[in-house]
C-alpha cells in the first residue's frame, strides 16, 4: 500500500528462547506451508518500509512552514484525525488514484481536506499555498527523507534469493513508491513491482495478484527458452502483507498462500486489524518468520 497507511513504529524479532524470563512472550507455534513457495510477494508500506516519523507529524511540520505564524501552531493530533478521514474519503471516491491530475491531484485533494479539517486557515491563503505544500510532501515521501526500511526487510529478501525463491511487490500505491525503494537501496531482483496507480486496479482484487504471477512466469519463460520453464502456479505463491482484506483475503482469493504481518508496535496504521478479523488467520510478527515458515516444509 502507499502513503495511505501511516504512522508506524519499528519491530524487533524474537529468537529462540532458552531461558524463560518475566514478561517474555512465548513464541507462537510454527506455521506450516501446504506447498513450498517458489514466489513470495510483499506489500510495501508497513511491510517493507515505514515512515521515519509518523506521517501526521511530517504533515504538520510542512503545514506549519507554509500556514503557521506567531499566533498559530499546527496541532499534529488534529492533523492525524483529519488525515485519516480525508484519506478514506478519497480512497472511496477515487480508487487507484483515478481522476483529474493523476496521483498529484489526488494527494492535493487529500491535503486540502486535511488542512480544512485541522487548521483554522484563510481559504485564499490555503489555495495559494496548496500546490507547493503538496509538491513538498510528495518530494519528501518519494525518498528516504520520508521513509526507512524495516530492519528485517533486506535480510529477508536476500535470504529468499539465496534459496532461489523469486520475490516481487504489490502495493496500493502511486508510482513514487518505486522511487522510495530505489532511494532505500532495495535490490533489483525484487521484481516486478506492481502499483495500483500504474495497473488501474487495487488489492484485494485477485487480478492484481494473478497479474504479478503472469509477469514472473513470462519473464522466466523468456530466460529459460532453451532449458524449459515450469510455470509457477498460484498455490506455489506466498503473499505477505499487513492488511486482512487487501493482503490476506485478497491473496487467498487469488489462490495464493498468505501470511498476515502483525508487528508488535503498529501504532500508525490507518487500517489496523480488528481482533475478530484475525480468527483463523495465519499471522507472523516479523519478516524473518517468513523464512522459518518456508523452512518448516
Amino acid at each position: 500500500m502507499s502513503l495511505e497507511k501511516t504512522l508506524q513504529d519499528g519491530h524487533h524479532g524474537h529468537g529462540l528462547i532458552t531461558v524463560v524470563r518475566p514478561c517474555q512472550k512465548e513464541k507462537a507455534p510454527l506455521l506450516l506451508m501446504p506447498t513450498h513457495p517458489r514466489l513470495v510477494t510483499f506489500d510495501i508500506l508497513h511491510t517493507l518500509v515505514t515512515p521515519r516519523l509518523p506521517i501526521h507529524v511530517q504533515y504538520a511540520q510542512v503545514f506549519q512552514g507554509f500556514l503557521g505564524g506567531p499566533n498559530f501552531t499546527v496541532d499534529p493530533l488534529a492533523v492525524k484525525s483529519a488525515f485519516k478521514i480525508s484519506l478514506r474519503q478519497l480512497q472511496a471516491e477515487r480508487p487507484a488514484y483515478i481522476g483529474e491530475g493523476g496521483s498529484e491531484g489526488w494527494w492535493q485533494e487529500v491535503v486540502r481536506r486535511t488542512i480544512l479539517r485541522s487548521c483554522k486557515v484563510d481559504k485564499n491563503q490555503l489555495e495559494y499555498n496548496l500546490p507547493q505544500i503538496t509538491r513538498n510532501l510528495i518530494h519528501r515521501f518519494s525518498s528516504k527523507e520520508g521513509y526507512r526500511e524495516f530492519e528485517d526487510a533486506l535480510p529477508t529478501l536476500y535470504k529468499l534469493q539465496a534459496r532461489n525463491i523469486f520475490t516481487a511487490a504489490i502495493s496500493n500505491s502511486d508510482s513514487i513508491m518505486k522511487s522510495v525503494l530505489r532511494s532505500l537501496n532495495f535490490p533489483s531482483f525484487l521484481s516486478p513491482i506492481l502499483l495500483s496507480e500504474e495497473e488501474g486496479i487495487e488489492k484485494p482484487k485477485k487480478d492484481i495478484f494473478l497479474r504479478i504471477l503472469a509477469h514472473v512466469n513470462d519473464e522466466q519463460r523468456t530466460k529459460h527458452q532453451l532449458d524449459g520453464w515450469k510455470d509457477i502456479t498460484p498455490r506455489e505463491c506466498l503473499h505477505v502483507g499487513d492488511e486482512v482484506v487487501a493482503d490476506y483475503n485478497g491473496a487467498r482469493n487469488a489462490g495464493f498462500q498468505a501470511l498476515l504481518l502483525v508487528r508488535e508496535r503498529d501504532e500508525g496504521q490507518t487500517h489496523p486489524p480488528d481482533e475478530k478479523d484475525l480468527v483463523g488467520v495465519r499471522k507472523i510478527s516479523g519478516l524473518e518468520e517468513v523464512l522459518e515458515v518456508i523452512s518448516s516444509r
